[in-house]
């Protein structure tokens, strides 16, 4: 999660600042050292088999902490569905005006930015939902006895 905010806060504040000048900052291209997919893809490969075995060990955990496990893999699967059905096609035009080899308006270019904007604060929420149902997840109370059951809460006893 830290990683998709700074780049929302600080790489995309870079390149969205003011269209079209500003999109020569765009992270893609020769000139730039590393393609960001070349982070993001990795990284989200192994984040997404740490949330599948997460779900896999808590199957038979009662029902509270399995929705729990079940947030984060649903969060991702809503994630890879929309990168490269929308972000994709956002960055082959974006980076296409920003070499010119796609020809947008100025107007078009800011809505484009706009939107892309929009669209990573959803994706940057989905993150969140899954990393605070996996903290919830790790929160619950577990029974002393090694089960999977979690502990029911009770009042505290005072035996005189």
């Amino acid at each position: 999660m830290g990683a998709k905010l700074f780049d929302l806060l600080v790489v995309a504040r870079a390149w969205s600042a003011s269209p079209p000048a500003s999109l020569a900052l765009l992270p893609y291209g020769p000139r730039f050292p590393m393609n960001p997919g070349d982070f993001f893809q990795p990284l989200s490969i192994v984040m997404a088999v740490s949330v599948v075995a997460a779900l896999i060990c808590g199957w038979k955990a009662p029902r509270e902490l399995r929705m729990c496990l079940w947030l984060p893999v649903i969060m991702f699967l809503i994630i890879w569905a929309i990168t490269p059905t929308v972000f994709w096609p956002m960055i082959r035009e974006l980076y296409g005006s920003a070499i010119g080899r796609i020809s947008h308006t100025d107007a078009e270019l800011v809505r484009l930015v706009h939107r892309w904007i929009v669209w990573d604060w959803l994706r940057v929420s989905l993150i969140a939902i899954g990393f605070l149902a996996s903290l919830r997840a790790i929160s619950l109370p577990a029974a002393a006895n090694g089960s999977n059951q979690v502990m029911q809460r009770t009042a505290p006893r005072f035996d005189a």
